[in-house]
């Protein structure tokens, strides 16, 4: 369950995390355009209408679908004190049954990095996952060279699991990325 029908809300003591709705529209495209150098070494290519409004609105009709269907659970990241959008965190790919899982991706704007929002965005999604959703096992991936990713995941509690090759297409190639894993009874170290 993902702890309500579909109206998912997660606050922390300086955040939001809720899912998009068109009214974000205008300040989604504002911060994806002014940090796209800043995203685009770490995400797949952008399609052309990336930042189209009728791209945006298949993008909160993806999320509720998600949501209902217990597939994902996508999430802006707000800031409390004044609602500015900062970034988004999604649980992907969610999978019941044995094997109670699921992927973690997220970005964030450019000035709003390096201040501890998404350390703080990742934990209460990870609470929310083992608590809430009673999820085991929440998995993440970041190319090698990503060092503040790879250092957030570890200070979030998760552990290198190893490598994927050509993971996903980066720049218009097939890149390696290394393989984090959070697991809610870990027996490897941290646990929650």
């Amino acid at each position: 369950m993902f702890g309500g029908k579909k109206q998912v809300r997660v606050e922390t003591e300086r955040l939001t995390l809720r899912l998009p709705q068109h009214g974000d529209f205008q300040s989604w495209t504002a911060l994806r355009r002014e940090s796209e150098a800043f995203l685009t070494p770490w995400e797949p290519a952008w399609a052309p209408d990336h930042l189209a409004r009728k791209s945006f609105a298949n993008r909160v009709y993806w999320a509720n679908r998600a949501v209902k269907n217990e597939t994902a659970l996508p999430l802006f990241i707000l800031r409390r004190d004044d609602d500015e959008l900062l970034g988004a965190i999604t649980l992907d790919h969610i999978r019941r049954g044995p094997a109670q899982s699921g992927t973690l991706g997220y970005w964030i704007g450019e000035r709003h990095a390096r201040q501890g929002y998404m350390r703080e965005a990742i934990d209460s999604v990870v609470y929310h996952a083992f608590h809430r959703m009673d999820l085991s096992r929440i998995e993440a991936a970041c190319l090698p060279e990503n060092k503040p990713s790879r250092d957030l995941l570890e200070k979030c509690g998760f552990k290198y699991e190893g490598v994927a090759q050509s993971y996903l297409e980066i720049g218009g190639r097939w890149r390696t990325h290394v393989l984090y894993a959070h697991i809610r009874l870990d027996r490897r170290g941290r646990a929650e």
